[in-house]
């Protein structure tokens, strides 16, 4: 893969006094995320499912860009996992300024083999999950000056991928809530989604593993080379920032140019 070197800082005070939460933050995109917010100023709230090992590496990571930050194990596809994570950050941080609904998986089949198991933890993973993290954590948002949702979408949910047809409709229906929560949340939150394609993530790179069809990838992306995860993590703070204080409803692409769509 083509690395970019971590060139762009982040001011100190672009999130600072704000509290951040980044589900699914463990790793790839959410850990990248959670980093990016902690550098600009954000106490961060790292969820995480399973790793206790990995969720404890971002929190250290946070803290050592001088905020403070928490990791809270919940199932946030659950309601009542949801309202835990939202209480615990009310709890430590006093507040809620910032949501990334990023917790995901991607495992897919062709539909006449798409077990009922399959279809329902990736929606309930994708997109059940941010439906109950904004449920639970919006009534905290509203009480601030200004707060900001960000959902971690997918190309996928824009063009369709084939034998991936509940990660597809997932995605997609993360991008439609987005547009509806943006117009029944304002003025006080703005809610945007950011479409990514392929990213260099532990989830993705066994598709990697025929160096024949990697090569394929990137020769049908414009700018060449596969999103790292700070790609992405950027894009969010932008979003998440007064930098986009004008924006809402809108859904970001992050594909190299590879899916040209408005």
């Amino acid at each position: 893969m083509n690395e970019l070197p971590v060139d762009i800082e982040l001011p100190r005070t672009l999130f600072a006094g704000q509290t951040a939460i980044v589900t699914g933050a463990s790793r790839g995109v959410g850990r990248a995320t959670a980093i990016r917010l902690a550098e600009g100023g954000a106490n961060v709230v790292v969820n995480y499912l399973s790793n206790d090992g990995e969720a404890a590496e971002t929190v250290a990571a946070c803290i050592a860009r001088g905020v403070d930050a928490i990791a809270v194990r919940a199932d946030v596809s659950e309601f009542s996992g949801a309202a835990e994570l939202a209480r615990l950050a009310i709890d430590r941080f006093g507040s809620i300024d910032l949501l990334v609904c990023n917790a995901g998986v991607w495992e897919g089949a062709p539909i006449e083999e798409m077990s009922e198991e399959v279809w329902n933890k990736v929606i309930n993973t994708n997109l059940r999950s941010a439906w109950a993290c904004s449920k639970a954590c919006v009534p905290a948002m509203k009480k601030r000056d200004s707060a900001a949702i960000v959902m971690v979408s997918s190309t996928s949910g824009q063009r369709g991928e084939a034998n991936y047809s509940n990660y597809s409709a997932s995605k997609g229906g993360m991008i439609s809530f987005t547009k509806a929560l943006a117009s029944e949340l304002c003025p006080k939150i703005r809610v945007n989604a950011v479409a990514p394609g392929w990213i260099e993530t532990a989830m993705i790179r066994p598709a990697f593993n025929d160096e024949e069809y990697e090569k394929r990838v990137i020769d049908s992306i414009p700018l060449k080379r596969i999103a790292t995860t700070d790609d992405i993590a950027l894009s969010i703070c932008f979003l998440l920032s007064g930098w986009s204080r004008h924006i809402t409803g809108e859904i970001l692409n992050i594909n190299g140019g590879a899916v040209l769509c408005g």
